[in-house]
């Protein structure tokens, strides 16, 4: 995966070298806002780059207080909003990560480190769920993205 990004990066860079600073920055934001969504769409699905589910919740007492049974939800449904995942684009780079404290806690899932659950409570390691990460679908809506600006932008430049 990492040579396929390489790859794209050395491809792309000849042909972004050509855009105004404006209009590479256009086309960076357009790029993380369609990052953004393909992630908030896999993170929604549970799944990790590669394709692999995530790997299931520890189980828990599901009873909150007297008389209340809460339901199983799924990981990190806060955590996809545009809220707190965030896409960033300028001439230069195209960011999409997470902001606040949400940061913390998707950085611990996506190495799989250590935290506590709750105030007070022994650290656990938590298992590794990558929230960020680039997928074949991902790489090929960069160049696709990348090759459709280009090509709209003025057709008779050589």
């Amino acid at each position: 995966m990492a040579s396929n990004l390489e790859a794209l990066e050395t491809w792309a860079a000849v042909l972004l070298a050509r855009l105004e600073p404006g209009e590479r920055s256009k086309l960076a934001r357009s790029i993380g806002q369609e990052l953004r969504r393909s992630q908030q769409k896999r993170v929604m699905a549970q799944e990790n780059p590669d394709g692999s589910k995530y790997s299931p919740r520890k189980h828990r007492d599901l009873r909150g207080k007297q008389g209340r049974v809460r339901r199983k939800l799924a990981m990190f449904q806060k955590l996809r909003n545009t809220k707190y995942l965030k896409a960033r684009g300028d001439s230069n780079t195209v960011t999409v990560g997470f902001t606040g404290r949400v940061a913390r806690i998707a950085r611990v899932h996506q190495y799989g480190l250590k935290d506590r659950a709750e105030r007070g409570a022994p650290e656990v390691r938590y298992a590794q769920r990558e929230t960020l990460g680039f997928t074949e679908f991902d790489l090929d809506l960069i160049r696709d993205r990348l090759l459709g600006h280009l090509t709209t932008e003025n057709p008779w430049q050589p």
